[in-house]
């Protein structure tokens, strides 16, 4: 009876895998052959005739304006000196401001922010009248008003309003692109390339994931859902948005544009814009030393860190999405924003496959040691376990080969082994999802989960 049982659960098991497993790799190989026709297209038919636009050859806005640069710090004092230091540094003219929101009860940053601020009119600091953490959300509505004010002092509206992370590395050229493409679209977002990761190999392998992960969404992903027509989310740093369409999202209750109770303020407010009518676009750009103009980030480099850091996003986009936001827009936007929701029934299904494999290696072991042997496999089973392989086989491939374009062909190899890592992460970034939505259902609210942030050594670091 045991026996049996082991054999019936092992079937089921695999059978809600393989199903899950397909799906989500005949979507994957969609996403991948409309990216190819794309390309293949844009080479033949714009750059054979037209040269790619770079920094250098970038020409100026003829309405310059300009830019608010949004940072909230929730105890950042690790990070938050030399990334503003760093960032007045790369930007040496006079066109934005950086607006600094800080807590009352977090002493270390509002020194750290106060000194570089002190004679330095780029740099403005709002303190948020409550102690934190609240949301990032909630910060960022405090700097929201802190512009608004400054705007009707100096009667000079901002044009478009970025927003960046206390740990990030700014380029030098984005102002500038920011400046010429918000003339045209309501939302511009630049590639996020997370840092090469430190420390042993599992902490590099923990943060590398990151970079394979992005590699492949800030390489390809995000401009099929540009060429389809469908939204662009925000990725909450290296993004703008023009100033009027981002004021269209004020709401008076949460005292600006983005919702406190939201964990990922920045992906609704991109998804929010699409619904008004604005136009998002994804700029992939290199300067005039070939490098792509992007934001760099460390990313975490532990379990507990890059669980919580995921589940905040599961909770944001794949759970609370579904109620927040719903469906709008045609065929394309509905197929993005199921893609978009998808990750924690996907982490479901790759624990099942994890499960199944479990079983399998236990029905082998009592088929050893018992003279029984489970039933043959349906063909149904037989036939999606072939298709998976085949698409396991080009999913890998196609990981190695973008993070290898963004990182070296070493990283893209190694981006193999790491998608076990990666996977597990998931896993468990699911679980602490899912308890902490169905926690805030029940009245529990949800706080600013953040992770510990590290800025590079630029001498030294990659």
């Amino acid at each position: 009876m045991l026996a049996a049982g082991l054999f019936a659960l092992h079937h089921e098991v695999l059978l809600f895998s393989v199903v899950g497993l397909a799906l989500g790799g005949l979507d994957d190989l969609t996403v991948d052959l409309l990216f190819m026709v794309r390309r293949c297209w844009r080479n033949f038919a714009v750059y054979a005739h037209h040269s790619r636009m770079t920094g250098a050859t970038l020409p100026r806005s003829a309405h310059s304006g300009c830019i608010a640069v949004f940072i909230p710090a929730w105890r950042e004092a690790d990070v938050i000196g030399p990334m503003l230091r760093h960032a007045l540094a790369r930007w040496p003219d006079d066109d934005y401001r950086i607006f600094v929101g800080v807590y009352p009860n977090d002493p270390d940053t509002i020194d750290i922010v106060a000194s570089i601020a002190a004679g330095e009119p780029r740099i403005i600091v709002g303190i948020n009248p409550r102690p934190g953490p609240t949301t990032k959300a909630d910060c960022l509505n405090i700097l929201w008003r802190v512009m608004v004010d400054m705007e009707e002092r100096t009667g000079h509206p901002f044009k478009a309003v970025v927003l960046h992370d206390a740990e990030d590395v700014v380029h030098a050229d984005e102002i500038r692109l920011y400046d010429f493409m918000i003339d045209r679209f309501a939302l511009v977002q630049l590639p996020v390339l997370p840092l090469p990761g430190r420390g042993d190999w599992l902490a590099r392998a923990i943060s590398n994931h990151y970079g394979d992960e992005f590699a492949e969404n800030h390489g390809k992903a995000l401009t099929v859902r540009e060429a389809l027509g469908a939204s662009i989310p925000s990725a909450g740093v290296a993004c703008a948005f023009e100033r009027s369409m981002i004021g269209r999202l004020y709401d008076p209750v949460h005292g600006g544009p983005f919702d406190p109770s939201s964990l990922t303020e920045d992906y609704e407010a991109g998804l929010r814009i699409a619904n008004l009518g604005g136009r998002g676009v994804f700029v992939r750009m290199r300067d005039s030393h070939g490098a792509l103009i992007a934001t760099h980030e460390y990313f975490p480099h532990s379990i507990d860190a890059a669980v919580k850091q995921k589940a905040r996003w599961m909770v944001g986009i794949s759970l609370a999405g579904w109620d927040r936001l719903g469906w709008h827009g045609g065929p394309a936007e509905w197929w993005m924003r199921i893609r978009d929701r998808r990750a924690t029934m996907a982490a479901l299904v790759l624990l099942a496959a994890y499960l199944s494999l479990i079983l399998w290696a236990m029905t082998a072991i009592v088929g050893l040691l018992f003279p029984l042997s489970p039933p043959p496999l349906p063909p149904l089973i037989q036939t999606l376990l072939w298709v998976n392989l085949c698409l396991l086989l080009w999913r890998t491939g196609m990981r190695a080969l973008f993070v290898g374009h963004a990182y070296g062909w070493r990283h893209g190899m190694m981006a193999i082994p790491r998608t076990v890592i990666a996977n597990y992460i998931a896993i468990l970034a699911a679980r602490r999802a899912v308890t902490l939505y169905v926690r805030s259902l029940f009245g529990r609210p949800l706080q600013w989960d953040k992770t510990q942030h590290y800025f590079p050594d630029l001498k030294t670091d990659p």
